[in-house]
């Protein structure tokens, strides 16, 4: 019997990669990562040179089609598979990537007209320049008593598709009154290579606030926000929203010419990059939490019963896997975090040293970092670089590394930041754990596990439990490639059901990282400073970096 394969796409930060999956293994034949021609625009528009403010972060939607246009050849050709032996195409993005779209489904950005209008452009997950409207969202959703604000910990967050919406009108009602339908980046390339328009039951129920019973909030909330809202649901947030795994359409002949496949090819609808990782390494039942690290990290986990859960960046029925409730929470900065250190902070020597000796700057501060003990620096940070995510879900929140004094290293400091991030983690799995949703053990996956041992161990450490981590170096790509599977069906080679694709293709190292005792018992320690400086200057007792960050603004201005 001729082997089948499906096609996981995985639409990230800063690139986008395609992995070609043999079904009944999982084996991953082929991959190859596109970097976004563009980028993460947060300083100036392409073509046009005008600035942006603070806190913007935009992308170009046609970064995406290079994308489908040179990796999907790429793993064709490498593989040397027959593109008939290719029965689905499944992909995922970062979320919530959104942009406005006219009639046809074209974004507006690339209209002539708006081409230099920021508000016009796709708006990346980690566009925080709606911080006012999320506040003010939150604040009327609190005096109306809407009971869905309870799924989210209590608060929606500026990177999610109602805030940016509302900045929009209030900012460029032009570009709103133009828009014909606001969509998830996911569901618009999926839009374009099927010509079907459908948005995804992931993105919609975590970033859109839509339930699988009640639908989104009501116009009377909407109208509460601005009357030019009232009907935003029934109108540009209109569109079908189905489960994952539901075949979204198939490949268009225009589409299959481009990425070398065959016309017809299943499409499986859009996911998140986060959520999609879960039934990559397997996890298709409650207690295992799945950490995505990257620039960021989601961490995801599944329940029997919808809990409220402090600073959850959303809980859905069947949002993950059919039959449970999928939680998520997240840092919005990680390896981001790292990379500004070692790109802005760390001085000359640093970098000629690990020149000297060939290796990269992260490695050679992980090297010296690990001869650390833990409390060794004398150093505690706070992970806000990119704000808080959760369980503050506070964009304005910002760095702070405590205890620097003049014989302070670099790789101290490294290590500071590596644990300060765990902590964050943490934080988020004791809220998880004692609001009834255990948490016995941790998945990690991402380019941060593969690359950073220290870091899990401080991680299994800092947590105390058990870390397993993905075979894949690719797990949300290859998550993508069993719902493309599960969309193909059975009849076709495929699967029927994710729980079914998981059991045959997912796949984790037989290395885990198991807590230190030792370790364990000083960062009991250490964590209880960072619960300290979390609550002063994230719950209100010190608004100081909120005044410094208005401060910046008006200097901006």
């Amino acid at each position: 019997m001729t082997a089948k394969y499906a096609i996981g796409i995985d639409f990230g930060t800063e690139s986008g990669r395609a992995v070609l999956v043999e079904l009944s293994s999982g084996l991953e034949v082929a991959e190859h990562a596109t970097p976004y021609p563009h980028g993460v625009i947060d300083e100036t528009l392409p073509g046009t040179g005008r600035k942006l403010e603070p806190d913007w972060a935009l992308q170009h939607p046609g970064d995406y089609l290079e994308v489908l246009k040179r990796s999907v050849p790429a793993v064709m050709k490498a593989s040397g598979v027959d593109p008939a032996d290719v029965i689905g195409i499944g992909i995922d993005f970062t979320a919530c990537t959104m942009l406005p779209t006219d009639e046809h489904g074209q974004p507006l950005c690339l209209l002539p007209e708006y081409a230099d209008h920021p508000h016009s452009w796709v708006k990346l997950w980690k566009h925080h320049a709606a911080q006012d409207e999320a506040n003010e969202l939150n604040r009327i959703a609190y005096d109306l008593g809407e009971r869905w604000l309870a799924r989210y910990g209590g608060k929606i967050s500026s990177e999610w598709m109602i805030a940016k919406i509302w900045q929009i009108l209030n900012e460029a009602p032009d570009i709103y009154k133009r828009t014909d339908t606001f969509m998830e980046a996911a569901d618009w390339i999926v839009l374009r290579m099927t010509g079907n328009f459908l948005r995804n039951s992931c993105t919609a129920g975590y970033k859109s606030i839509w339930h699988k019973r009640d639908g989104y909030p009501s116009r009377k909330f909407f109208r509460a926000l601005d009357p030019r809202l009232e009907s935003l649901a029934e109108t540009k947030l209109r569109g079908e929203v189905v489960p994952l795994g539901t075949k979204a359409g198939e490949l268009t002949k225009e589409m299959a010419a481009l990425m070398g496949l065959a016309p017809g090819t299943a499409v499986a609808v859009g996911n998140v990059d986060a959520h999609v990782a879960v039934p990559g390494v397997g996890v298709v039942e409650p207690g295992k939490m799945v950490m995505a690290m990257g620039t960021s990290i989601c961490h995801m986990l599944l329940g029997t019963e919808e809990r409220e859960v402090e600073g959850m960046c959303g809980v859905v029925e069947d949002g993950i896997i059919p039959g449970y409730f999928g939680y998520e929470a997240g840092q919005s900065g990680v390896g981001d975090i790292f990379a500004w250190y070692v790109e802005e902070a760390v001085p000359a020597y640093v970098k000629e040293a690990a020149d000297a000796e060939g290796v990269n700057v992260h490695d050679w501060l992980e090297r010296r970092a690990a001869e650390l003990k833990p409390g060794q620096s004398g150093l505690v940070a706070l992970d806000w670089w990119n704000g808080n995510r959760s369980v503050l879900v506070d964009a304005d929140l910002t760095g702070v590394i405590v205890g620097c004094t003049l014989q302070t290293k670099p790789w101290e400091i490294y290590r500071a930041l590596l644990e300060a991030t765990a902590f964050g983690t943490r934080k988020i799995v004791d809220a998880f754990h004692n609001s009834g949703v255990p948490v016995n053990e941790l998945y990690a996956c991402g380019g941060l596990p593969r690359k950073n041992r220290l870091l899990m161990q401080i991680y299994a450490d800092v947590t105390n439990r058990e870390i397993r981590i993905a075979d894949s170096r690719q797990t949300p790509a290859l998550g993508a490639a069993m719902f493309g599977a599960v969309a193909a069906g059975s009849a076709k080679g495929g699967y029927d059901s994710i729980v079914e694709a998981a059991s045959r293709m997912a796949r984790v190292k037989e290395e885990t990282f198991k807590p230190i005792p030792e370790n364990v018992a000083v960062y009991e320690r250490l964590y209880r400073e960072y619960e300290l400086l979390h609550d002063y200057f994230g719950r209100g007792a010190n608004d100081v970096m909120k005044r410094l960050k208005a401060l910046k603004e008006e200097t901006w201005a």
